[in-house]
């Protein structure tokens, strides 16, 4: 281990367990080895901070409190140990409740996005409670939203508990398993699914706002999909807080997805969202999509927002139309994905 991995350790580790671990001895060691890396008197004095959070931390770990257990006032959630996994502005932990399956507990890495968290809270709690209940599935659940104070910097943070998705990947995986494109006969079913979880949030009054490869996830066995991170989203609930309309922030990787009325900070509308999902697909398929289906898409990539399609049930029907003519009807087909490693 360098300094720039024990600093970005310290930077991931929100409590002294994500740090140190579980067994004494080898916390320990690692204390140790960690202040030699981050002592301010080995950096110039440059790790100054790094240097006071590592010491904040190891003294909370040893006052004897079970660091690997969050309470709230509804759950107890006991992190299972592993590393955080890594969101645009978020770490997700896995986690396992006193009663009921597993979970994710998302933590901005930055309090001040905690905002953007809530927003993710309240699309959540909107879409069961105003959309159609058979298509949930399309969409994660919430379990509760809660803050949650730092142990060793008393810093508080917006924190979201999702149930956690086993057996599902995202696009930006399938798009490096099939580096050449995806078949479209597979790409089908995944565009389908999408229109179907965007038209549900549209009738719900929720507007994605961040359909990208990070975002969708499918099971490829089952023929699922999920759509993930709803941070960016336009609830409509939420006007009275933010009645402006807009997609409240960007994920700067994939800054050039977006349709011009995203960067151009005007009211976005379910166009917006269709306009992702559509660069999503044609991307994942990549010079094998067809010539009818490449056409279709242009259709959905106009820049003016009110020339491009705003009604994702219609569009799921023309899609239809479209696979019918070129496969004929359809049918169940296995996707398997390559395992990446």
């Amino acid at each position: 281990m360098d300094l720039d991995e024990a600093l970005a350790r310290l930077d991931r580790a929100r409590t002294p367990a994500d740090l140190f671990g579980a067994d004494r001895d080898e916390a320990a060691r690692r204390y140790r080895r960690l202040v030699r890396l981050v002592h301010p008197d080995a950096n110039g004095g440059r790790t100054r901070d790094a240097f006071i959070r590592l010491n904040a931390l190891w003294h909370a770990h040893g006052r004897g409190a079970d660091p690997t257990v969050i309470t709230t006032r509804r759950n107890s959630y006991r992190l299972d140990g592993g590393d955080p996994v890594g969101g645009d502005l978020a770490e997700l932990y896995a986690a396992r409740p006193e009663t009921g399956p597993a979970v994710l507990l998302k933590m901005p890495r930055d309090p001040r996005d905690g905002d953007l968290l809530e927003r993710e809270a309240v699309a959540l709690r909107q879409l069961p409670k105003d959309g159609d209940g058979r298509f949930l599935p399309y969409v994660p659940r919430l379990v509760e939203s809660f803050r949650h104070k730092d142990a060793s910097t008393g810093v508080q943070r917006h924190v979201n508990a999702v149930a956690a998705l086993d057996g599902f990947h995202t696009l930006a995986e399938v798009g490096r398993a099939y580096p050449g494109g995806v078949d479209p006969r597979d790409a089908a079913w995944m565009w389908r699914r999408l229109l179907v979880g965007l038209g549900f949030a549209h009738r719900a009054g929720v507007l994605h706002g961040a359909v990208l490869p990070d975002h969708v996830m499918i099971h490829p066995e089952r023929h699922g999909l999920v759509l993930v991170d709803w941070c960016y989203s336009v609830p409509g609930c939420y006007a009275h807080v933010d009645g402006s309309g807009r997609v409240p922030a960007m994920v700067d990787r994939y800054a050039d997805r977006y349709p011009p009325e995203v960067p151009g900070r005007r009211p976005a509308s379910p166009a917006t969202d269709l306009y992702m999902a559509t660069r999503c697909m044609t991307d994942l398929m990549g010079d094998k999509a067809p010539k009818a289906m490449r056409s279709f898409a242009r259709g959905c990539l106009l820049p003016a927002q009110n020339r491009r399609p705003a009604d994702a049930w219609r569009l799921l029907a023309e899609l239809d139309e479209l696979l019918e003519r070129l496969y004929g009807p359809r049918r169940f087909r296995p996707f398997h994905l390559p395992s990446l490693h």
